[in-house]
C-alpha cells in the first residue's frame, strides 16, 4: 500500500464505498428559528455512557453555521421507502422543508415521520476534522420505529436483506421428533407450522421495503385501483381496525394511498410500491414451491380456498 498522501481522491471514495452505511438526514433549528437539514452517512455511535454519537458536516455546507449555533440537533435515520427524503435533503434549495410533515423535539428540532430510527442530541462538542466539522451530541431522547433502513453502497442506495447463510441454517433445521406423531396428520398444526415457515424467509424480505407489514398487506390488497372501503380493508387483510386506520393514515401521508370519498385507492406511486411487494411475493412462492408440479398447486390452491369460503 502506498504511503503517500496525495492519492487519487476518486479510488479514495471508492474504497470508502466499500463500507456499508446507513442514511440520516440531520436537522437543527438556529436560536432565531432558522431550520436545516442535510442528508449525511456519516453517523456513528460513539458511547454508551454518556450516550454520545456522531456525524461530519463539509465545511463549505451552506447550513454549517445553522448547526453550529443550534442547541440541539436530531439524527433520523431514514427507513428503506424514504429515498426521496435523502435526496430531497441532499440537494441545494431555498426550503429543503418544504412539503413535509415534520414534528418539533426538544430545541425546536425538526423531526421527521416514518423513520426507522430518530435520536435528539444535546450539542456536545465539535471536533476539527480536515475539510469537515465532526459533530458530537449527547442523545436525550431517541425513537425505535421498527422500520428497515435506507442502505447506501458504492454510490447507490440499498436494502436490507437477511444473509443466505442465515436463512440457509434456519432450513436445514431437523424437524421435532414430536412432529412424527399425532401432529403429523393433524392439518391445523400443519397449516400454522407451514405459514410460519414460509413467514421466516419471507417477511424479512418484504419488511426490507420500510413498509409496516401493515401497511405492505394494504398496498397488495389495493392493487389494479381496487377502490376499497376500511370495513372492505379490515375483511381483506384480517387486521384490527385500529392498525388498519394508522396504516392508512401512513400510507395517504407518504402519498401512496389516496382517497375517493370512503374508498381508498393506490396512487401512481403506491402502484409501483405495491408491484414491488408483488415481486417480491412472486418469486418468495417461486422459490418456496418449484418442486411442486402445477396440478399439485392447483389442488393445494382449490383446498385453501375451499377451507376459506367455509368462514
Amino acid at each position: 500500500m502506498s504511503q503517500e498522501t496525495a492519492f487519487d481522491t476518486r479510488a479514495f471514495r471508492r474504497a470508502l464505498g466499500n463500507f456499508a452505511t446507513g442514511v440520516t438526514v440531520v436537522t437543527a433549528t438556529s436560536p432565531d428559528g432558522v431550520r436545516a437539514g442535510v442528508t449525511a452517512n456519516s453517523f456513528n455511535s460513539v458511547s454508551l455512557d454518556p450516550p454520545l454519537v456522531l456525524w461530519s458536516l463539509d465545511k463549505r455546507s451552506s447550513s454549517l453555521e445553522i448547526f453550529q449555533q443550534a442547541s440541539h440537533f436530531a439524527v433520523n435515520v431514514l427507513a428503506a421507502d424514504q429515498i426521496d427524503l435523502s435526496n430531497q435533503f441532499a440537494r441545494p434549495s431555498d426550503d429543503k422543508f418544504e412539503g413535509i410533515l415534520i414534528e418539533q423535539g426538544i430545541g425546536s428540532t425538526p423531526l421527521l415521520k416514518d423513520c426507522a430510527a430518530r435520536f435528539v442530541c444535546e450539542m456536545h462538542e465539535q471536533v476539527e476534522g480536515g475539510d469537515h466539522v465532526i459533530v458530537i451530541g449527547k442523545v436525550v431522547a431517541f425513537e425505535d420505529c421498527g422500520r428497515s433502513p435506507l442502505l447506501y453502497h458504492q454510490g447507490v442506495y440499498s436494502m436490507v436483506l437477511p444473509h443466505t447463510s442465515m436463512t440457509q441454517k434456519v432450513e436445514s433445521r431437523p424437524a421435532s421428533s414430536v412432529f412424527q406423531g399425532r401432529l403429523a396428520h393433524n392439518i391445523y398444526y400443519l397449516l400454522t407450522q407451514a405459514v410460519r415457515g414460509y413467514q421466516a424467509d419471507y417477511q424479512p424480505k418484504q419488511l426490507s421495503t420500510g413498509l409496516r407489514t401493515s401497511e405492505a398487506r394494504m398496498l397488495m390488497v389495493l392493487e389494479n385501483d381496487a377502490a376499497l372501503s376500511l370495513a372492505d380493508l379490515q375483511r381483506e387483510v384480517a387486521m384490527p381496525m385500529r392498525e388498519i386506520e394508522e396504516a392508512v393514515a401512513n400510507l395517504k401521508r407518504k402519498g401512496l394511498v389516496t382517497d375517493s370519498g370512503e374508498r381508498y385507492v393506490l396512487t401512481s406511486s403506491g402502484r409501483d410500491q405495491a408491484e414491488s411487494l408483488w415481486r417480491i411475493a412472486r418469486e418468495q412462492q417461486d422459490k418456496v414451491f418449484a418442486a411442486f408440479s402445477e396440478e399439485q398447486l392447483d389442488s393445494f390452491k382449490h383446498a385453501l380456498k375451499t377451507i376459506i369460503a367455509l368462514h
